[in-house]
């Protein structure tokens, strides 16, 4: 019986050997990085049946919105695209209505961290295909015979996995800097990058970064004074609140209480994320490695205990103490702080400032490859690094913007998708796209495009650009950041798809805070309008010079067809339009809308199905 015992255990440990290590997995798509992005990415991926997984450092989803406690949406009030539409709705749902939210002059959309946490989860946890592995640290990524070989530790814990597509969302662009790809830190040069606001010279001065505080009211007559700060010194907030308007540059006034409702959260909290002479910090840690980068950021975190000790003791607001029950942290600040820039890669294509400014004029027609909207203007923080050269970004104005699919795919890399705030983007740009439904919409954009590649076997150079645009407007995505209409309007699909053609071209407004660009569904088209957007699709069209400047009638509109598509009838037109219920009835006399021509023009001529390149040419 001893002899038994003695050669099961020997067995035993001999096949013990000979196993991994550490437990191995395969999947279609895994994401490193669980913040805005990487979450997005992995519900949009997991929805479109790819199984995925996220592998994040901390216990909660959302990043920057939750685990950073930027908990007060900066843009896209009026562009609910896909996944930030969803979260946002069921932010409403919970608070109670969309007034709820608007409790601070900042945003029309605060929350609590953790309450945004439980709903980025439970968005996650409804999406069978979708694994996320928490408290998880990535080691190691190789790319190898067309798979990806990720190991990182669970809890301490030693994994490996596997798959054939890779997105760096993590809050730097880490991953994609392991495999030696080249990119941008800091200012772009100007003559490079081609924006004239750019300085001469190049330099790596990136934006400030925040260690956000979250405040809670504890009631009149509580004193909540924390501990004075080593090195604390009044003068260093001494103007925090001194505000002035950026966009009217009026002169600053005194308010401390206007300071603090500008994050003013709901059930009494206050997310303190204060540029003027607030907790705003200079710090370029991205080239470091992770113990120094620990080590730099204490001095940011303790810049926010000081400016808390400063609203508490010079301000008098010691009822205002740090919320002991937002963050699963010992010292009850957030998980990570707000890196407003990252390593910005190298992509197929630069998303720079004359595609925001003028996407029409600009050099390539960018615009018609786009997957993600923004619409916030350029907004750059540099007041605490002395060195930063006196450029005033924040006066550049620019309209609405569609960010273009290729900037998400690095030159170099058939299998890495970038995410976060490390898509191809010029510095200056990257004021805008930074922002958190930006990010949730790169993240969003980057799942759809992992698997179409995947589910197609594609590389990534190989995908078809229209095939992802598709994907995303089943996820009640905005390809075109079109102001007036929405993803529940009965046409928004075919607007959106006229819009990416450039048949109908949007007008864009640089407006305050939330620029706009507007398709005016309700106008009347003229003929030439209508024949001059149709050329660089249909080469038939390039010498025709008999469209006037009437409007468009039903009978015009099906003679401009017949050069097209010759054997189009008046009767075809008019069954399209009963089809898609048109107000109305299509007549010889009908004149005509932009709605109305998007709709028969997506219905008769599908001229979305014309494939676009990456720099949005046919």
């Amino acid at each position: 019986m001893n002899t038994i015992k003695f050669y099961a255990i020997f067995i035993g440990l001999f096949i013990l050997v000979l196993l991994p290590a550490f437990p191995q997995e395969k999947y279609d798509l895994i994401i490193i990085g669980g913040g805005a992005s990487g979450t997005s990415a992995g519900i949009s991926a997991g929805r479109l049946g790819t199984k995925t997984l996220i592998i994040e450092p901390t216990p909660w989803l959302g990043g920057m919105l939750t685990s950073a406690g930027v908990s007060a949406i900066d843009g896209n009030h009026r562009l609910p695209s896909g996944v930030w539409g969803e979260f946002r709705a069921k932010l409403e749902k919970y608070y109670g209505g969309s007034d709820k939210l608007s409790t601070g002059w900042v945003s029309n959309t605060l929350f609590e961290p953790k309450v945004a946490n439980q709903i980025l989860q439970d968005m996650a946890k409804s999406v069978s295909e979708l694994t996320v592995s928490f408290e998880s640290e990535w080691k190691a990524a190789y790319y190898s015979n067309s798979t990806w070989t990720v190991s990182y530790l669970q809890n301490g814990r030693p994994m490996e996995v596997e798959a054939p597509m890779l997105i760096d969302a993590t809050e730097l662009g880490d991953v994609a800097a392991s495999q030696g790809l080249p990119y941008r830190l800091g200012m772009d040069a100007r003559d490079e990058i081609g924006e004239s606001f750019a300085p001469a010279e190049r330099n790596d001065i990136i934006q400030d970064l925040t260690y956000v505080v979250t405040l809670q009211d504890y009631g009149k007559g509580i004193d909540k004074t924390i501990q004075k700060p080593t090195d604390y010194d009044p003068a260093e907030f001494a103007c925090a609140c001194a505000h002035a308007d950026p966009i009217s540059d009026k002169d600053p006034t005194l308010d401390c209480d206007k300071m603090l409702s500008y994050g003013k959260l709901p059930n009494g909290k206050y997310m303190i994320n204060w540029p003027n002479c607030g907790n705003d910090y200079y710090l370029n840690i991205v080239e470091m490695n992770p113990e120094e980068r620990k080590v730099a950021l204490e001095e940011a975190k303790q810049a926010s205990l000081r400016f808390t000790y400063y609203i508490q003791n010079e301000l008098g607001y010691k009822n205002l103490g740090i919320a002991e029950d937002e963050y699963p942290t010992s010292d009850d600040l957030p998980m990570i702080p707000y890196h407003r820039e990252s390593r910005r890669y190298y992509g197929l294509v630069d998303f720079t400032l004359p595609y925001v400014r003028t996407p029409y004029e600009a050099p390539k027609p960018l615009y018609r490859s786009g997957v993600v909207v923004g619409d916030y203007t350029i907004d750059h923080h540099h007041k605490k690094n002395p060195n930063a050269p006196a450029i005033e970004f924040i006066k550049i104005r620019v309209p609405s913007y569609t960010i273009p699919l290729g900037s998400l795919i690095p030159k170099e890399h058939p299998a890495l998708i970038l995410a976060e705030k490390s898509i191809s983007v010029s510095n200056i740009v990257n004021g805008a796209t930074r922002l958190q439904p930006v990010v949730l919409g790169i993240g969003q954009a980057a799942g759809v495009l992992a698997s179409v590649a995947i589910k197609e076997n594609k590389n990534l150079k190989g995908v078809s650009i229209r095939r992802v645009q598709e994907k995303l407007l089943t996820q009640n995505a905005y390809l075109m950041p079109f102001i007036d209409m929405k993803p529940s309007d009965t046409n928004f699909e075919a607007m959106q798809k006229i819009g990416a053609t450039g048949i109908f071209k949007g007008e864009g407004v640089p407006y305050l805070w939330a620029n706009q660009t507007w398709f005016y569904p309700e106008r009347l088209v003229t003929e030439y309008e209508l024949v001059d957007g149709l050329r660089p699709l249909f080469p038939v069209l390039k010498d025709f010079w008999g469209a006037s400047g009437d409007c468009l009638t039903g009978q015009r509109f099906q003679k401009i067809l017949e050069l097209i598509k010759q054997d189009i009838s008046f009767k075809e037109i008019a069954q399209a339009w009963e089809k898609h219920g048109l107000a109305g009835e299509f007549i010889i006399e009908s004149k005509l809308s932009r709605e109305q021509v998007s709709v028969l023009l997506d219905e008769l001529l599908d001229p979305f199905s014309k494939e676009v390149d990456w720099n949005g040419d046919y």
